[in-house]
């Protein structure tokens, strides 16, 4: 959610443009700030970001991204394996060499899973074997588990959208002739086909990142002391919740996509806070992060504005209505600007609201607010300590 000065509005940041009635309820009775969830150093991934959002301190529990999604997706790890995210991409269709052609979607125009799931059965077909095998995740993210891997260096292909990616394959020759031979199998299968006659982007080929080791995450509720419950679409989510002992709560329809499920997932959380005994639920929602790596600054707005409206409004009246004291923190895990369509390291405006403490003050939830605010949270893992009323 979190943006740049968009010079199409103004100079505002998405999230200052758009119409959020409900956050703007509650930010005078709230602290807000800026808080940086991406240490020094690493890369400004959802993996670093979640881990730290959630109160872990990603300098010492991170071990790579696709790990987490391992656990999400049940595939058991050796301690001698690595798993890679193997994304089912778009590349241009075009009769130049791979390494020459280029990546134009990173999603797949956003392909539900039934789809990708048909194409990773081609792949998995022609490309596992004792050293590689291929899994189904969700959508566009899929898994590799590499027999006695390594933890090789791979870009993300969100980072290099629109370009040629011969300087961005892998090193390893083994794993840039899989994404190389993905292509021949994909490219003209028979979903392919019909995907591009009704204006789809082809999933055409795999594209390796995110390698890492099996992790190690110890339990949200030895930590805190609190029952916790987590929302999401993405596998990478629902394994940092498996992990660390969350519960994992499934909401249908919800995809991950600007068409999801967005009050399912809100009437989830109340349910689980109010009538199952939880006392902490994580909310995410991946619709404004896939409509900045879109470049789409409308449906960027667009998705900030159901947050608002299909999500938190519905909590606050929820929460409100039932008479129950809580807490809420409202951030982003990092910056997706629309302006450069991938991740970024820099801080990102949180807003921590309760029930209990009248506050006035006269400021909105947005970025430029926040960093006058003069609040800032230079360990962004400790925000849920703050939250939960238990500092680590």
């Amino acid at each position: 959610m979190a943006d740049e000065p968009v010079s199409e509005l103004g100079g505002m940041t998405p999230l200052e443009y758009a119409k959020t009635p409900a956050m703007d309820s509650i930010a005078p009775k709230s602290e807000i700030g800026l808080a940086y969830t991406i240490p020094d150093g690493m890369k400004p991934g959802s993996d670093t970001a979640n881990l730290a959002v959630l109160g872990y301190n990603p300098r010492k529990h991170y071990t790579g991204r696709s790990p987490l999604e391992a656990l999400s997706i049940g595939v058991p790890m050796k301690d001698t394996d690595i798993a890679i995210r193997c994304n089912i991409v778009t590349l241009s269709d075009d009769n130049l060499p791979y390494s020459e052609k280029t990546i134009i979607d990173h999603s797949s125009s956003e392909i539900p899973t039934e789809d990708a799931a048909v194409l990773m059965e081609a792949v998995q077909k022609e490309l596992n074997s004792d050293i590689y095998q291929f899994y189904v995740g969700t959508s566009y993210r899929h898994l590799t588990i590499w027999d006695r891997g390594e933890v090789a260096e791979l870009t993300p292909p969100h980072d290099v959208l629109g370009r040629v990616i011969g300087g961005y394959l892998p090193q390893d020759l083994k794993l840039r002739e899989m994404m190389e031979k993905s292509y021949d199998i994909l490219n003209n299968h028979p979903l392919n086909i019909e995907r591009a006659k009704k204006g789809l982007n082809k999933a055409n080929s795999i594209w390796f990142w995110g390698a890492g080791t099996k992790p190690s995450l110890d339990s949200f509720e030895g930590r805190y002391g609190k029952k916790g419950a987590m929302i999401s679409a993405v596998d990478l989510l629902k394994g940092i919740a498996k992990g660390t002992g969350m519960l994992n709560i499934d909401v249908p329809g919800a995809n991950g996509t600007l068409e999801t499920n967005w009050e399912g997932k809100a009437s989830a959380a109340v349910k689980v806070l109010l009538e199952d005994n939880y006392d902490f639920v994580y909310i995410h929602m991946e619709a404004p992060d896939e409509m900045g790596h879109q470049g789409s600054l409308k449906r960027k707005i667009k998705a900030i504005e159901y947050l608002d409206g299909r999500v938190v409004d519905y909590i606050i009246k929820k929460m409100g209505a039932s008479g129950e004291d809580y807490r809420m923190l409202i951030m982003p895990d990092h910056p997706t600007p629309v302006s450069c369509r991938t991740h970024t390291s820099g801080p990102v405006p949180y807003m921590l609201y309760d029930s209990t403490v009248n506050k006035n003050a006269t400021w909105l939830y947005n970025e430029k607010e926040a960093a006058k605010s003069g609040n800032v949270v230079e360990k962004g893992y400790t925000l849920m300590g703050r939250l939960l009323q238990q500092p680590i």
